[in-house]
């Protein structure tokens, strides 16, 4: 699961899947047709949906923010939590009233709902005209041309291939400044919950070169921070043998060079020190010190690591088949703060109610959140997923009441946790990049520091993109206030 979302600290896991959501701006090149795409989920999620809008710009698409005005509507979904397929179906019948309206008008279904559902969109509720899954966005001008003359299209072929290297994204609704760049597809860990493996496929990894010449592309054009996304990062690993696998298969003596990802980071790292890198997800079982001491060794690269826990009790975790217990998960946070220091900021993502968790297992998750003092979390009650693992082999055998109980209190322990965390950055200098205007106020500005926080300072003789030397004055749980010393201070 990975929930890095760039406008918006979350605490609560609820209020994430009800915020977290992006649909395209408004483009006009001189292109006859429009696009229109609304994307749910993850940043993997966003990150595709600018794949598909360089796909379809090829194919004379600008994009729109009113879909109203769109000759196509494509809704990228996630299949992670019930929340988000009912959000789906609810505003595919708004896209139907739209369709009436304009009846040449084709919707489309993109992304990890594709092949569970598209049977019920496509036959059954007759919502949309086309069904693709996340390996087959290339073929989405065949598939929309045989929609306008009547033929409803499906493709969710997954690949073993597919990492889209060659296509340079259109940035949706971008703040000019922070972007994402995928360096793998897919997922080979099967963890019990997670619906994921079944829907992006196996691991692959993508070409290095590419991803370092995105990198610089990005900075050329102001970006001054990529973020480098895939389902598990730590397991990226690529050879020009065997150019886009993530588990190499040939012996070590017939592979000239494997770059990993401390290797990859590296090199990003390299583009240009103004250019700050963040990543996500991390896997426990996967994070090595070689990664770490990468970190340390770049100041560009952010001193922040997403490393979902799931839970705090080995017995839940070998049921989740997250492969590694309490105390490894520990040791990798107690290694991560040995190297990186106490101020690396640490987050994770949390399941209450897991099938047969006890009271004392659910302890076992407060004791470990008391322990690690994770920076923020995202959090939800478990909610079973068709086809996975869990829902085969284990009954959901706890019941909401009590799901949703313990998802209260591990969010009032994270919130209490965050508010002491974000405390011992008062009075600190910190470097933040400006992101924009704050949400809430015109006046104000905000960025983030390496530690992944959110500052907000008084508006200035600074803009979006300037790096800033402030000094910590407040917090609350989710925010840090600061007062500006120094623009654009010298990098290291």
């Amino acid at each position: 699961m990975n929930n890095l979302i760039a406008d918006i600290d979350i605490i609560s896991g609820e209020e994430a899947k009800a915020t977290d959501y992006r649909t395209s701006a408004d483009e006009n090149t001189g292109k006859t047709r429009k696009l229109y795409i609304e994307s749910y989920g993850c940043a993997m999620n966003f990150a595709d949906s600018e794949v598909v809008a360089a796909i379809m710009k090829d194919g004379g698409f600008d994009t729109t923010s009113d879909f109203y005005k769109a000759d196509v509507i494509f809704l990228n979904t996630c299949s992670i939590r019930e929340k988000a397929e009912l959000t789906v179906r609810k505003r595919l019948t708004d896209f139907q009233r739209a369709k009436k309206a304009k009846p040449g008008m084709t919707i489309g279904v993109l992304g990890c709902m594709a092949e569970r559902l598209k049977d019920k969109f496509l036959e059954e509720e007759k919502l949309v005209d086309i069904v693709v899954g996340p390996d087959a966005y290339r073929d989405l001008p065949n598939l929309i041309s045989s929609a306008e003359d009547g033929q409803k299209g499906v493709n969710t072929f997954l690949s073993r291939e597919e990492t889209y290297a060659d296509i340079s994204p259109v940035r949706l609704n971008s703040n000019g400044v922070t972007a994402f760049v995928s360096i793998m597809r897919g997922c080979d860990n099967m963890c019990s919950f997670c619906v994921v493996p079944f829907t992006r496929g196996r691991e692959r990894s993508r070409d290095p070169h590419s991803i370092v010449e995105e990198a610089r592309d990005l900075f050329s054009k102001g970006f001054k921070e990529v973020t480098l996304l895939g389902q598990n990062v730590d397991s990226y690993k690529w050879s020009p043998e065997e150019n886009n696998k993530a588990r190499l298969n040939k012996k070590e003596k017939e592979v000239s060079t494997v770059i990993n990802f401390a290797n990859l980071l590296e090199m990003v790292a390299q583009v240009n020190p103004a250019l700050r890198v963040r990543f996500s997800t991390s896997h426990p079982k996967d994070i090595t010190d070689e990664v770490l001491y990468t970190i340390k060794k770049y100041d560009n690269i952010c001193k922040y690591i997403h490393l979902p826990a799931q839970s705090g009790n080995s017995r839940v975790l070998e049921m989740m088949n997250r492969t590694y217990s309490r105390e490894w998960y520990l040791e990798r946070v107690s290694k991560i703060k040995a190297i990186l220091g106490e101020e690396c900021g640490i987050s994770s993502d949390f399941i209450t109610g897991f099938c047969s968790e006890t009271e004392e297992e659910h302890q076992d998750t407060l004791s470990l959140m008391d322990i690690v003092k994770f920076d923020f979390s995202y959090m939800f009650y478990y909610s079973e997923r068709p086809g996975t693992l869990a829902a085969k082999k284990y009954p959901d055998d706890i019941s909401m009441e009590v799901k949703k109980q313990r998802l209260s209190e591990v969010i009032k322990k994270q919130s209490e946790t965050s508010l002491l965390r974000n405390k011992l950055d008062l009075g600190k200098e910190q470097i933040i990049l400006v992101e924009g205007e704050s949400k809430k106020s015109a006046s104000d500005y905000k960025g983030r520091n390496s530690a992944n926080k959110v500052v907000i300072v008084p508006a200035g003789n600074y803009t979006k993109g300037d790096y800033l030397k402030v000094k910590i004055t407040d917090c609350t749980p989710a925010t840090l206030f600061g007062e500006v010393i120094e623009i654009n201070p010298e990098l290291s």
